[in-house]
Formats: C-alpha cells, sequence, structure tokens
C-alpha cells in the first residue's frame, strides 16, 4: 500500500464529520489504538496476555510431561535442569508441565468471574443510578454490605458454605466481585440520566427497560471494561489464595494457588516447588495490571489524541 493511501486511510479514520456510524466506529477505535500501542508499558502487558492465551490453547502441545503423573521414586524434588526447567515436586511431576496446564485454569477463572460479575454490577448499577428514590438507596445499601468485608474474607465464607471446588470457588469471587463494577455503572448512569440525549430518547416514548438496556449500558461499557481487566489480578491473586487454604481447586488440578500450598513444606530447601507458579501468578497479574491501565488511558474520552 503507498504512502498516499495510507495517508488517505488515516485522514478517513480521523474525519472530523463521519459519514456513517461505522465510520464513526472505526474512528474511534483507531484513536483508542493509537493512544494504547502509545504506551509501552500496555504494549507489554498485552503480550503478556497473548502469550497466556496461547500457552492455554497449546498447553497439551508445549507441556513435555504429563501435568498429574510423576516418577515418585526418580524424580521426585529435583532441582530445575535441562531435563526439567522448572524441577520437579514432591509426587515427581514436572512442574513446567503443570504452570502451562495451570494457565487453563487462571484463564477458566478470570472469564467465568468477569462473565458472571460484570453483566450484574452493570445492571444493577445502571438500574439504581436511572430509577433514583427507594430503588436506588437499596441497592446501593444492598451494594456497601458487601463492600463493608475484605473480598477474600467474604469469599471464604461462601466457599465454606458451598463446599470446596473450583466450580464454588468461582462463584464466590463473582458474588463478591460485583459491588464496584454496579459503582462504577451508577456514576457513569447519573452524568448522563438527565442529558439531552436521553430526554429525547424519553420524548420519543422509549420504556424505562429500553432506555436502561440500548442507550445508558453501552454508555458504561468503557468505563467497565477498563476496570473488569484491573480486577483480573485481583481475581487470579483470590483463586489462588482459596486455593493456597485448600478450598479452591482440589488436587490433582494444576491450579498455581494450589501447587504454591503444596510447595509451602519445601520453600526453604526446594524453592522452586512452590516459587515457579508464584512468580507465574507475579507475571499475569503485573500484564493485567498494565493492561488495564493501558485500556484506562486509551478509553478514557477527556484524554485528547497523542
Amino acid at each position: 500500500m503507498s504512502v498516499e493511501a495510507i495517508q488517505s486511510r488515516r485522514d478517513w479514520l480521523l474525519s472530523e464529520r463521519p459519514a456513517s456510524r461505522a465510520q464513526a466506529r472505526l474512528g474511534r477505535a483507531y484513536v483508542a489504538w493509537r493512544r494504547f500501542s502509545a504506551n509501552r508499558l500496555a504494549f507489554v502487558g498485552l503480550l503478556i496476555i497473548i502469550a497466556l492465551l496461547v500457552v492455554a490453547a497449546f498447553a497439551g502441545v508445549l507441556a513435555p510431561y504429563s501435568p498429574s503423573f510423576g516418577d515418585l521414586k526418580n524424580a521426585r524434588l529435583l532441582a530445575p535442569s535441562a531435563e526439567h526447567w522448572f524441577g520437579t515436586d514432591d509426587l515427581g511431576r514436572d512442574i513446567l508441565s503443570r504452570i502451562l496446564y495451570g494457565s487453563r485454569w487462571t484463564l477458566y477463572v478470570v472469564i467465568l468471574v468477569a462473565v458472571i460479575a460484570a453483566p450484574i454490577g452493570l445492571l444493577v448499577g445502571t438500574v439504581a443510578g436511572y430509577a433514583g428514590g427507594w430503588t436506588d438507596a437499596i441497592l446501593m445499601r444492598i451494594t456497601d454490605i458487601f463492600l463493608a468485608f475484605p473480598k477474600l474474607v467474604l469469599a471464604l465464607a461462601f466457599v465454606a458454605a458451598l463446599g470446596p471446588g473450583i466450580e464454588n470457588a468461582v462463584l464466590a469471587i463473582a458474588i463478591t466481585s460485583w459491588p464496584p463494577y454496579a459503582r462504577i455503572a451508577r456514576a457513569e448512569t447519573l452524568t448522563v440520566r438527565n442529558s439531552d440525549y436521553i430526554k429525547a430518547v424519553q420524548l420519543m416514548g422509549a420504556s424505562p427497560f429500553r432506555i436502561v438496556l440500548r442507550h445508558i449500558m453501552p454508555l458504561c461499557i468503557s468505563s467497565l471494561i477498563v476496570r473488569v481487566t484491573l480486577d483480573m489480578a485481583g481475581i487470579i491473586l483470590t483463586a489462588a489464595g482459596l486455593g493456597f487454604l485448600g478450598l479452591g481447586a482440589q488436587p490433582p488440578l494444576p491450579e498455581w494457588g494450589t501447587m504454591i500450598a503444596s510447595g509451602r513444606r519445601f520453600v526453604l530447601d526446594q524453592w522452586w516447588v512452590a516459587g515457579a507458579p508464584g512468580f507465574a501468578i507475579l507475571i499475569v497479574s503485573l500484564g493485567f495490571n498494565l493492561l488495564g491501565d493501558g485500556l484506562r488511558d486509551a478509553l478514557d474520552p477527556r484524554s485528547g489524541d497523542q
């Protein structure tokens, strides 16, 4: 593609008077991508998350050994070497293979929590912000009750009631994760509830349900995406904490928190048993935080074009 064609395409995307909705959407996406790509740390975070997705998708190909079975007699607690890059655990299982397979469970947890918690928070926040009055008061007091407890402590209570297991851990984390999303959605709703745009929709006869669903919720999506991305690190740490306490994923699942729990007995002499999954949690959490910071800058409509 020639330089003139590239410049023409860029001018078309950055046009102040788009000829169609598609052009306007593409223009906004292009501006957001330019802001995001200019942030090098955010780009590093994106690469880390892409690597996590690739590893999770191809764990069966990349893992050199079985994640569940090992040589207990000859390969127990071996130090990192060319044969076992991250060493082996107390059951002779290759730690690298378990970490690679454990990335699937990490994605399983964060995706399910986001899919469950974000829509609940979005619905509660937009309904409370638009309805106001007693509806707002009741929904926000319920939200405040959830926010009054530390997330891990509340998740522990729910898991203790539901029973240990990865599915119950996901449900418990989701139940404790929606209040911040409701707060953000309510704040966004309050800023647009009395705008001319919403007034015009009301004059056209749109029902409150349609106004909230079709006109207010889409305006809250960008802020919600940023908050969900930033919360991914906390979700991973909460899931790892539940696994460490024996209330999350159960052995022999190669979940990173459970791996740290099983390696805490050897942390002084065989540090790699707990250190390798701990480092994996650190890298992935850092990646989500960097990505979330970049998305916040890119999707903020008040920031100017860089």
